[in-house]
C-alpha cells in the first residue's frame, strides 16, 4: 500500500460549476497552470450550456448538468455560476461529503462558512467545513495588501476607490464596451455607456447610500483579518477595461511606521510584489496584470498630513487572484492538508 504521504498527493475529482463562463474558463487554465492533481474534470453548467465543450489540457471536454456534476460525486466542486446556482446545489454537493469553494456572495458572510484568502487566513478552514468562500474580488486583492501591514502597524481605517473591470460584471458587458466602440446600439447591462465613460456604481444601491459592492469591502475585511475595528469605507467605480480591478487605497495605522518597512513587509508576503520606480515610470497597472496571478503594489508613499498615514495602488487581474486562482489555491491549501488523503 502507498504511504500517507503519497496518497496524500492522489489526484482526485474536480467539478467546475459554471465552467463556460469568464471565471470558469479561467479556472480551466489555473488548474493546469498550477499543474492542480486532477484526475476526472466534471465540467458542469446551465442547462443551455449543457453539451457544449470547454478545453481542458489539450482536450474538449463536455459540459454536463449541475445534476449530472452532482451524480458523479466529486472531491471538491469549484463555483461560479452566481449566488442563486450556489444556494440551491451547493449544500447539496456538502451533504454527500464534497468540499465546496463557492466564487459568489451566497455564504462569504455565514458565520459559519470561512471566507478565505489562502495566503491570508487559510488556517481558517477546520477539517468540518465543507462550504468554503471566496471573497469578492476587490476585497480579495486589497487584503493581501493589508495583512503584513495590519500586523505590522494595526490600521485603524482606510478608505478605498476601485476602479473596476467591465468582467466583472461578466460576458454581456464585455459585448456592450464592445459594440459601443463599434458604433452600435446593443443590449446594455449598466445604466450607462461605459465608452469613454467612468460609472461610480457597482452591484446595486443600499439605503445607506453605499453600493452592494462598497460594503461588500466593508464587511469582508472585517471577517478575513479578524478584527471588527478595521474600518475600510469604499467608493467602486466601473472603468472601460477590459481586464484587471486597480485600488486607491489611503490607511491610517494605530502605530509609527517607516516606509522602508512597508516596502519590505510587502515583498516579503507570498503573492504580492512591489512595483514602485516613479523615476522610471513603473508602477502597477491593469495592462501589467492581466493573465497574472500576483496582486501588484506601488505608489507607496506617506501622507502628506497624518503622521501615520499610508497611500497605496493595488492592481490585479480580477478573474485570477480575484476569483479563479484564489478558488484553485483554496482547493491546493486543502489537497496540501491532506483533506483527500486515501481518496479513492
Amino acid at each position: 500500500m502507498d504511504s500517507i504521504d503519497q496518497i496524500k498527493q492522489g489526484p482526485i475529482d474536480v467539478a467546475i460549476i459554471g465552467a463556460t463562463g469568464l471565471v470558469g474558463q479561467t479556472m480551466l487554465k489555473v488548474l493546469e497552470e498550477l499543474d492542480f492533481p486532477v484526475r476526472t474534470l466534471l465540467p458542469a453548467g446551465s442547462e443551455r450550456s449543457v453539451g457544449k465543450e470547454v478545453m481542458f489540457q489539450g482536450k474538449p471536454q463536455r459540459v454536463m448538468s449541475v445534476a449530472d456534476a452532482l451524480r458523479s460525486n466529486p472531491h471538491v466542486a469549484l463555483f461560479s455560476a452566481g449566488g442563486s446556482v450556489s444556494l440551491e446545489w451547493a449544500p447539496q454537493f456538502a451533504e454527500q461529503g464534497c468540499t465546496v469553494v463557492d466564487n459568489s456572495s451566497a455564504f462569504r458572510m455565514d458565520a459559519s462558512c470561512p471566507l478565505v484568502v489562502p495566503e491570508v487566513n487559510g488556517s481558517d478552514i477546520k477539517s468540518h467545513h465543507r462550504i468554503i468562500a471566496n471573497p469578492n474580488c476587490t476585497t480579495m486583492q486589497l487584503v493581501m495588501a493589508l495583512k503584513p501591514l495590519h500586523d505590522a502597524f494595526s490600521i485603524e481605517r482606510g478608505i478605498v476607490s476601485t476602479y473596476q473591470s467591465i468582467t466583472g460584471t461578466g460576458q454581456a458587458a464585455m459585448a456592450q464596451l464592445e459594440a459601443e466602440r463599434a458604433g452600435h446600439k446593443g443590449e446594455a447591462v449598466y445604466p450607462h455607456p461605459i465608452d469613454m465613460n467612468v460609472i461610480p456604481h457597482c452591484d446595486v444601491f443600499e439605503e445607506n447610500g453605499y453600493t452592494r459592492e462598497e460594503m461588500k469591502v466593508w464587511n469582508e475585511t472585517k471577517k478575513i483579518l479578524r478584527d471588527d475595528a478595521v474600518q475600510m469605507s469604499c467608493t467602486a467605480v466601473r472603468v472601460p477595461v477590459m481586464g484587471g480591478h486597480s485600488e486607491s487605497v489611503y490607511l491610517e495605522f494605530a502605530r509609527d511606521f517607516e516606509l522602508d518597512e512597508v516596502f519590505q513587509l510587502l515583498r516579503d508576503f507570498d503573492g504580492v510584489e512591489v512595483v514602485d520606480e516613479p523615476a522610471n515610470n513603473s508602477y502597477p497597472m491593469p495592462l501589467h496584470a492581466a493573465g497574472k496571478n500576483e496582486v501588484f503594489v506601488g505608489r507607496i508613499r506617506k501622507d502628506l498630513g497624518h503622521p501615520r498615514g499610508l497611500h497605496l495602488w493595488i492592481v490585479a487581474d480580477n478573474l485570477r487572484k480575484g476569483a479563479a486562482t484564489n478558488t484553485v489555491q483554496i482547493a491546493r491549501y486543502l489537497w496540501n492538508q491532506g483533506r483527500w488523503s486515501g481518496a479513492s
